[in-house]
């Protein structure tokens, strides 16, 4: 099957296999992994940020940095696409007591002026703002990216209430090489940000939580808490290690391959329009003869798999397991549906 469902379902590639098979390890928890210790390093150094925090999800290091930036009663802005609020279990709510403010936004992007106009006022009323989230590139906006510049006016915001600014970078690689940003310069910015290292990286397992010494300390807390702590884990930090070594400049490729695709879809006249295609995410909305999940049946019998994430939109992603023979194939399977 040529699977376009997430870039999740990667699986790693034999020099990656080989990386981890000699990878020393250690016990975690006590701080003994040499594996987890060099890729904490090596993640929170490409940012400028002095700690990381090694985690076998994204949602748990999403929910590890609100847990650690709030109180109970306190409230979450984000918008209403971000993966925290739509694919975490309502974790907001469980693990930390938080409330959330949901904007709407362009594609999963918020700006400074909706974030002003979300915080709330000192009223007994209301929940306290505890914490401005945002998400690079958003998964629910078609792999959107946002314009560095506002960022820089959401942090004036955010600095001015006095309030921390987390990122879920997910799958922040994808837009770094798009949009050739400098890692540094988000660690200029964000109080903290979640790296994925399972997606478009190709790593098996794991998200590395970055910030200063004093936030990862009290976030590492939290994890053992949550359940997160590991032991000899140092094999899965290894291929970690790996991909950020070697697969951050290919995703290039998924974003040229996901033009292509959205390219074709555009010829067809079940296919009603398709978001602006940035990096690997391709969403196309679904008319006429088909549904999203008919279109998405029909594919599967041809041996090609993508998700209806709505009634009317089909979602592909590409990612290092999408060959130009797969693309090729897919392209001609779409041209006769």
């Amino acid at each position: 099957m040529i699977d376009f469902r997430s870039d999740t379902v990667t699986m790693p590639t034999e020099g990656m296999l080989a990386f981890m098979h000699s990878a020393p390890v250690g016990d975690d928890v006590f701080g003994e992994d040499p594996s987890i210790n060099a890729l904490e390093r090596i993640t929170a150094a490409k940012f400028g940020m002095e700690a990381g925090l090694f985690c076998p999800s994204g949602t748990m290091t999403n929910q590890l940095a609100i847990k650690t930036h709030t109180q109970a009663g306190d409230e979450v802005i984000c918008d209403e696409l971000s993966h925290i609020y739509q694919y975490e279990g309502g974790g907001i709510a469980f693990n930390s007591g938080c409330s959330v403010k949901l904007l709407h936004g362009d594609r999963g992007r918020l700006t400074a002026e909706q974030i002003i106009a979300g915080i709330n006022p000192e009223d007994v009323h209301k929940p306290i703002t505890g914490l401005i989230s945002l998400e690079n590139t958003s998964n629910r906006g078609g792999g959107a990216c946002y314009d560095f510049e506002t960022f820089k006016a959401i942090k004036k915001v955010a600095t001015h209430h006095n309030l921390p600014l987390h990122l879920d970078g997910a799958r922040l690689f994808n837009a770094i090489v798009e949009k050739k940003e400098a890692p540094i310069e988000y660690g200029n910015i964000f109080n903290s940000i979640s790296i994925c290292l399972s997606k478009g990286l190709g790593a098996p397992v794991g998200s590395v939580l970055i910030g200063d010494a004093a936030f990862i300390k009290k976030a590492r807390r939290w994890r053992k808490v949550f359940g997160g702590g590991m032991r000899q884990a140092g094999s899965l930090a290894a291929a970690g290690i790996y991909a950020l070594e070697h697969h951050i400049e290919r995703l290039i490729e998924d974003h040229k391959n996901a033009k292509i695709l959205s390219e074709a879809l555009a010829k067809k006249d079940f296919v009603t329009s398709i978001l602006g295609v940035e990096t690997n995410i391709v969403i196309a909305t679904i008319g006429g003869k088909y549904t999203a999940a008919s279109f998405a049946a029909a594919l599967k019998e041809k041996g090609i798999l993508a998700i209806a994430m709505t009634p009317t939109q089909v979602r592909f992603v590409f990612h290092l397991n999408i060959s130009e023979s797969d693309l090729a194939k897919t392209i001609d399977t779409i041209h006769v549906l």
